[in-house]
């Protein structure tokens, strides 16, 4: 939905610049040098000029590099009084007119518009070249305009109430964020509501959440249900290469939004602005700037008096960088988290994007709300616009549910690659690989239906994949459903090693995550006896902006000596586990490699139909042995 700026009511400006005084004097000159080509001239040839000459008919004579113009004392009846002639090279001219007592002067050929072309054009380059490049420096300006005075301007885009049609309605999936937000649509509709018993409102509300999950949107939809202006900016638009020029701006945007309450201000990325004011020092580039406006920023939000009507709202998903007081109480006051919509939510935000393709009958929401877990906002519209772009290409009347699975397939697995073409022996090894996930999967995935197996390459480096989805929404792992994800992610390995009496390099992803899953069970979540309760990694952020958090290791040697024993031990026994269940079901994986051998792909119908003829289920349950 493009929003349009505020216009402003009034005629234009008059201007009356350089440019348009150039121009007036160009065109006087342009006149003077017309008026003077029509002089009415008589050529004549430099030997008649001669002839005259020596008869003393001549009363003036004007000499230039190229010709020569003159005026005849006493024409005969019909001649013209005055000729011009082409010069010639004759050094006896000047002797020979000083001594017929000729009158006569010496000029350039060039005309008086061409005299003062030569000077005006490097003024008019230069003068073009000055207003090209200060719109450049003040593009962006926003509302306010550009140019090369307006540096200091603030950048906000003003958005009035007409022109934001966003609503709650609008937005899915965060119905907590949006019960904390609708006291402030009440504020702002009547700032004197909450201060009936002596409280106020916050001055600041902080939208916590990861990438995707609708923090921008909100922010609209409160402008939009309280019908108040919207001044909106991304934090790193108020970072600039002069020191001074981002507190100017923050200055002018509170001011802005005093005129104009009761608004909202709204800072996107507040991370960028807003960083702990020791590592922008530390980070090298621009400190100086970033700590300046970022202190401009605290003292506006100590000035301004939230009862007037003004608040200020900024997202961001790192809000561990941020500096500890923008936090304190009497700023961000107010922090709303926000996170990935749960089934119901993604249902939701699924009815929204669809109303705007047209769908076949048989696009359940239902069904995609479960097979998108851990999709957030962002991801489930990029999914719609995805399938409706497939049913294009395919020519389709409608988005039909093989479309939304295919666009699922295509942003977690990646585009298919079919002109990369595997060898016969890469084919059956990457076959055997994925069964042995998706076979393990079947016998110890409780909680995730193995949805599609495809020797397909699809992305960058998967020369095949099995994709698994979650049956519910789960938001915390048992041990024992840990060790189970590690016995999928090995099962790979283990059929090489069964089927094919030889290990290979496609398991190395699978290896990572593997590992990293041990590390997490040893080091952060105590799954260890032999480590204990204690936990032996923890993040800090990071002194230099930018970079990722930094691990603390917080123990002795000994003690990590015995950590990398409980890694290779957990991921030992689940490589042992995923082992004896695929040797079990051998004859299973043997079937469903041939099929994919001849078809390339196996659906969830058809492995639930391999499951059930062999009667797969685990005889034992027992966990492994911690």
């Amino acid at each position: 939905m493009a929003l349009e700026p505020e216009r402003r009511e009034g005629p234009p400006p008059i201007r009356f610049g350089l440019l348009y005084a150039i121009l007036a004097a160009w065109l006087v000159l342009l006149v003077v040098d017309f008026a003077r080509m029509q002089r009415n001239f008589e050529a004549i040839p430099y030997s008649q000029f001669i002839t005259y000459l020596n008869q003393n008919k001549l009363a003036e004579v004007t000499v230039g590099s190229e010709r020569i113009e003159g005026t005849l004392k006493d024409p005969a009846p019909g001649q013209k009084k005055d000729f011009l002639t082409n010069k010639v090279e004759d050094p006896t001219l000047t002797q020979a007119l000083k001594d017929a007592k000729v009158k006569f002067t010496g000029i350039k050929d060039t005309s008086p518009l061409g005299g003062i072309f030569a000077w005006l054009l490097p003024l008019i380059v230069f003068f073009a070249l000055f207003q090209y490049l200060s719109k450049r420096m003040g593009a962006g300006g926003g509302a306010r305009g550009g140019g090369i005075l307006s540096l200091g301007k603030s950048r906000a885009k003003i958005f009035v109430e007409t022109d934001l049609r966003t609503r709650f309605d609008d937005v899915a999936g965060v119905d907590e964020a949006k019960a904390e937000l609708k006291e402030i649509v009440e504020f702002l509709k009547d700032p004197t509501l909450y201060s009936r018993l002596g409280g106020r409102m916050p001055k600041g509300v902080l939208l916590v959440g990861p990438p995707g999950t609708g923090k921008t949107m909100i922010a609209r939809a409160v402008a939009g249900e309280a019908g108040v202006p919207f001044f909106s900016i991304n934090g790193s638009e108020f970072v600039e290469l002069f020191v001074g020029l981002g507190a100017a701006r923050v200055r002018d945007l509170f001011e802005q939004a005093r005129g104009k309450a009761p608004c909202i201000i709204f800072i996107d990325e507040l991370d960028a602005l807003g960083k702990a004011r020791g590592a922008n020092i530390l980070s090298g580039s621009g400190g100086d700037e970033k700590e300046q406006t970022l202190n401009q920023l605290l003292a506006e939000m100590d000035g301004f008096d939230p009862s007037k009507g003004v608040v200020l709202l900024a997202a961001t998903n790192r809000p561990e960088v941020l500096d500890p007081a923008l936090l304190r109480a009497g700023r961000f006051d107010r922090q709303v988290v926000f996170d990935k919509p749960d089934k119901g939510g993604r249902k939701l935000i699924l009815e929204i994007h669809l109303k705007h393709i047209k769908f076949a009958k048989d696009v359940d929401t239902e069904i995609l709300a479960s097979m998108t877990t851990g999709f957030s906002g962002a991801d489930l519209a990029n999914l719609v616009n995805e399938a409706a772009l497939i049913a294009t290409r395919r020519k389709g009347d409608s988005v039909t549910l093989k479309d939304c699975t295919e666009a699922i397939e295509r942003i977690v697995a990646g585009l298919e690659r079919k002109n990369r073409v595997l060898s016969a022996d890469e084919k059956r090894r990457v076959a055997y690989h994925e069964m042995g996930h998706a076979v393990v999967a079947l016998a110890r995935g409780a909680h995730e239906s193995v949805h599609k197996v495809s020797v397909i390459p699809r992305g960058i480096a998967a020369l095949g994949y099995t994709l698994r989805r979650p049956t519910e929404d789960r938001y915390m792992m048992s041990s024992q459903e840990l060790k189970d994800k590690l016995a999928i992610l090995l099962g790979g390995r283990a059929s090489e090693t069964i089927f094919l009496q030889d290990i290979s390099t496609g398991a190395a992803d699978d290896l990572d995550k593997a590992t990293e899953v041990a590390r997490a069970m040893a080091m952060r979540y105590g799954m260890s006896r032999k480590l204990g309760l204690a936990t032996f990694e923890r993040e800090q952020a990071p002194l230099l902006g930018g970079q990722p958090p930094m691990k603390l290791h917080e123990y002795s040697e000994e003690t990590a000596q015995l950590i990398d024993k409980e890694v290779t031990r957990f991921l030992a026994d689940s490589a042992q586990t995923a082992h004896e269940l695929i040797t079990e079901y051998r004859e299973l994986v043997e079937e469903g490699v041939m099929i994919l051998l001849t078809r390339e792909t196996l659906n969830e119908e058809e492995l639930k139909t391999l499951w059930n003829r062999y009667q797969l289920r685990p005889k034992s349950a027992e966990g492994l042995a911690s």
